[in-house]
């Protein structure tokens, strides 16, 4: 098929299921795999489309991320404009370039543009560029929503590491049992507008200039507190030597990417997803070009943003407090 063809005149009166990725440059080869497995697993008698928001693409990486379109699956892309907002939040990310802080770039922020800026859609799926689909991701569209902003999965990370599960109880001011990961979305993106989602996290940039863990995820969790549906870990699992039977999407979250390591849990159907791209010679030199200096650095970051957890957790009250309006 052309990578031109999208398809799209084969389902002129079918709704579409849209998802986004949010990436830089140097993300293409793991949105690409995560494209690619997710074109694996449709359903044939729907319609979806990948819109990638990102900052400016290579062209080569555009080809080849254009050329993962299917039948019934087109792809588009945005590229972000310098917007007021995006100025404020780019000038935010610089002042954190520490060692501790992993979610330091714009790009982690492009989500919270989401409902603003495609105001046809009413709702919609996001996912982190890390993640492999196994299962329709279409399903995941279909999750009622109950009158909620947003459906996402309670983060399993904070229950499990001490030092994060005080960072959010006391620093960020939500019960570890809310807390949810921000890698899976479903976003009633008519509610999170109305919401004013967007000015909200910018005014809580303003106004406290928090630092903070995990930034956007952590602003999120603070403005839709008690506006969340939790949704079960199938969508949204982490690595494991043994899967739980139902897995339909995983995580490659964090630690132990399989891209930087072998023999890590979940390599062998990360590398099979990206068989199916342009990218699989890349990464796979990216794999065997890190070197135990590299291992080093990322455990070195791993255990500062440990460290900054618990050295934040000792506030007396929230780094930052959303107004009643």
């Amino acid at each position: 098929m052309s990578i031109f063809n999208t398809g799209k005149s084969l389902f002129k009166k079918v709704k579409v299921v849209p998802i986004f990725l949010t990436i830089s440059d140097d993300f293409s080869p793991y949105a690409a795999v995560a494209i690619h497995s997710l074109t694996q697993h449709l359903n044939p008698e729907r319609y979806y489309r990948v819109i990638i928001l990102s900052d400016k693409l290579s062209f080569m990486n555009w080809v080849r991320l254009r050329g993962l379109v299917t039948r019934n699956c087109e792809i588009q892309f945005k590229t972000m404009s310098r917007s007021l907002y995006l100025k404020v939040i780019t000038a935010y990310c610089a002042k954190r370039r520490g060692a501790g802080d992993y979610f330091s770039k714009a790009v982690y922020y492009y989500r919270a543009f989401i409902p603003n800026l495609f105001p046809l859609y009413e709702k919609a799926i996001y996912i982190d560029s890390d993640t492999v689909l196994r299962g329709d991701i279409g399903e995941l569209f279909d999750t009622d929503l109950e009158g909620k902003a947003l459906a996402a999965m309670v983060d399993p990370k904070v229950s499990e590491i001490p030092e994060f599960r005080e960072y959010v109880e006391n620093a960020v001011g939500v019960p570890c049992t809310e807390y949810v990961n921000s890698g899976v979305q479903v976003m009633d993106l008519k509610k999170m507008r109305k919401l004013k989602y967007l000015p909200k996290m910018i005014n809580l940039i303003k106004k406290y200039d928090a630092d903070l863990v995990a930034p956007d995820q952590d602003y999120l969790n603070v403005i839709l507190q008690g506006d969340i549906k939790h949704i079960g870990s199938e969508w949204n699992e982490a690595p494991s030597k043994d899967l739980p039977r139902g897995t339909k999407l995983i995580h490659y979250n964090l630690f132990n990417k399989p891209w930087h390591y072998k023999n890590v849990a979940s390599e062998r159907i990360f590398w099979s997803a990206a068989k199916g791209t342009g990218f699989f010679n890349d990464l796979r030199r990216q794999r065997d070009n890190f070197t135990e200096e590299d291992r080093l650095q990322e455990e070195a970051k791993t255990a500062a943003l440990i460290k900054k957890a618990a050295r934040l957790a000792k506030t007396k009250e929230p780094l930052m407090k959303l107004e009643d309006e």
